[in-house]
C-alpha cells in the first residue's frame, strides 16, 4: 500500500521518518505487506534528503495515482489544504491530518465526504499531538454520556504560565525564553491569544456532543494581560492560573464553550500540569473524570499519532469507520455571558476598606485576598458564583474602583 505525504515540515518529515524506521512492524500492524511513502509534496527542494527522489511539487501526481491509497496532510492552514484533502477523499483516498485549523473549520464536510466515498478522514494528532484523545472519546468512552471536556491544550502558553508561577518571570520574559527554546513561534499570536486552543476545543466539542462548532463561535481570551500580581493572588487563594479550553452541555440543546485563563485549585488534576505538557479532562456520566496527559506537540510525538491513524486507515481499507458529526446550528453555542462562574478580581481604589465594604454589599459577600509587596490601593477578592453577565454588572456598580484584571474560577 502506498502513502503520500503533503507537507515536509516538522511533522511531515517526522511521519516519513517513523514510517521508514518502523516499516516492518507498522506494515504488520496495518495488515499490509508493505506501507511505503511514494510521494512527498512540497514546494521546497530537498536535494540532500535521502527521500529526494520521492518529492514532487504537483498535487496532481498524488491525486491521479490510483496506487496511492492513503494521503497524509501536514501542510497546515486552511487553503489549499482543504481543497487538496476534499479532492483526495472524493477520489477514494483516505486522508490523515494533524491540521487543527482544517478540522475545526471543515471537519463535518470532510467527514461526510469520507463517508460518501467509503474511505476515512482521521485526525488524532490535530488536538493533543502525541496524546491519544480522539480515538478514546469516539471508541473507549462510547458507553458514556459525555457532559464536559476541559483541557490545557497549548504547550507554549502552559510553559509561559509555569515560568510565571514557579520562577516569577513576567509574561514578556517568559515568552522570550519560550521562543529561545523553540517552544514559541517568532509570531506567537495563535498560541498566546488562545486561537490554537480554541480550534482544538471546537474539534473536541464536535466529537463529544455531535455538532460542528466553528472557532468564531467560541469566546476566546489569551494570556498576554496576566501579571505576576495575578499569579500571587491565585497562590493566596490556593490555586494556579491555567489557560483552559472548556466545553460542556448546556440547557435547551445548547453547549457552553470558552477559552480563557482560569483559576484552578492546587488539588485539581490540571493544576500540576506544567511546562509544555498538555492535559485533557473528560467528564462522563458513568465513568466520572478521566484525564489524558502528555506532550501535546513535538516532531515524533505528533508523527506517532499521525502514523497510528495511517495504520487505522490501512487496517480498515474499503470500509468507513463512520466518525461523523452534524453541521453547525444557529445559536448552538450559548452566549458565554449567560454561563455561571466566579471571578478573581484585582482592583485599585483610593479607599480600600470602603471599596471592599461596597464589594461585600454588591456581591453579597466576597473572599478577600492579600499578597506581599502589593502597592498602596491594590486589593483582590473572589466573588460568589453567578452568571458572568450578572457578575460584570455588579463590578460596574462598584464605586470608586478601577478593575485591573478579572479571572474566571473553575471547579476542576
Amino acid at each position: 500500500m502506498n502513502v503520500a505525504v503533503m507537507g515536509y515540515g516538522v511533522v511531515g518529515s517526522g511521519v516519513v521518518e517513523v514510517l521508514a524506521k518502523e516499516h516492518d512492524s507498522i506494515a504488520k500492524r496495518s495488515l499490509q505487506e508493505t506501507l511505503e511513502v511514494k510521494y512527498i509534496l512540497d514546494l521546497r527542494s530537498f536535494p540532500a534528503d535521502p527521500n529526494a527522489a520521492k518529492f514532487t511539487t504537483s498535487f496532481d501526481d498524488i491525486l491521479r495515482d490510483a496506487s496511492v491509497q492513503i494521503v497524509v496532510e501536514t501542510m497546515g492552514g486552511l487553503h489549499p489544504a482543504y481543497e487538496y484533502v476534499l479532492a483526495c477523499l472524493q477520489a477514494g483516498k483516505s486522508v490523515v491530518t494533524s491540521n487543527k485549523e482544517l478540522v475545526a473549520e471543515k471537519g463535518n464536510v470532510l467527514l461526510r465526504a469520507a463517508a460518501e466515498n467509503n474511505v476515512n478522514f482521521l485526525f488524532e494528532a490535530s488536538v493533543g499531538g502525541g496524546i491519544p484523545i480522539i480515538r478514546p472519546i469516539s471508541q473507549c468512552l462510547a458507553a458514556n454520556e459525555l457532559d464536559e471536556i476541559a483541557g490545557i491544550l497549548n504547550g507554549t502558553t502552559n510553559y509561559i504560565l509555569t515560568q510565571m508561577i514557579a520562577n516569577h518571570l513576567d509574561f514578556d520574559t517568559a515568552l522570550k525564553q519560550a521562543q529561545e527554546l523553540g517552544y514559541a513561534e517568532k509570531d506567537p499570536t495563535a498560541d498566546v491569544d488562545g486561537h490554537d486552543a480554541c480550534r482544538k476545543i471546537c474539534i473536541l466539542a464536535a466529537l463529544c456532543f455531535g455538532t460542528h462548532v466553528y472557532p468564531g463561535e467560541v469566546h476566546t481570551e489569551g494570556i498576554r494581560a496576566l501579571t505576576l500580581a495575578d499569579v500571587a493572588y491565585a497562590k493566596a487563594w490556593g490555586g494556579v492560573i491555567k489557560l483552559l479550553a472548556r466545553a460542556k452541555r448546556g440547557d435547551n440543546s445548547q453547549i457552553e464553550a470558552i477559552v480563557s485563563p482560569a483559576l484552578v485549585q492546587n488539588d485539581s488534576q490540571l493544576a500540576g500540569v506544567n511546562d509544555v505538557f498538555n492535559a485533557i479532562l473528560v467528564r462522563g456520566d458513568a465513568l466520572g473524570d478521566v484525564v489524558f496527559y502528555g506532550r501535546g506537540a513535538g516532531k515524533l510525538p505528533t508523527a506517532s499519532a499521525v502514523v497510528a491513524d495511517v495504520v487505522d486507515c490501512a487496517r480498515n481499507w474499503g470500509k468507513n469507520r463512520m466518525l461523523l458529526w452534524e453541521g453547525a446550528r444557529t445559536d448552538y453555542v450559548r452566549d458565554y455571558l449567560d454561563s455561571e462562574t466566579a471571578f478573581l478580581v484585582r482592583a485599585t481604589a483610593e479607599d480600600v476598606p470602603a471599596a471592599l465594604a461596597d464589594a461585600e454589599r454588591v456581591f453579597g459577600g466576597v473572599h478577600t485576598l492579600t499578597r506581599d509587596g502589593a502597592p498602596a490601593g491594590e486589593f483582590a477578592f473572589v466573588t460568589p458564583a453567578d452568571t458572568e453577565r450578572a457578575l460584570r454588572a455588579k463590578l460596574g456598580a462598584l464605586l470608586g474602583v478601577k478593575i485591573l484584571s478579572v479571572i474566571r474560577v473553575v471547579g476542576y
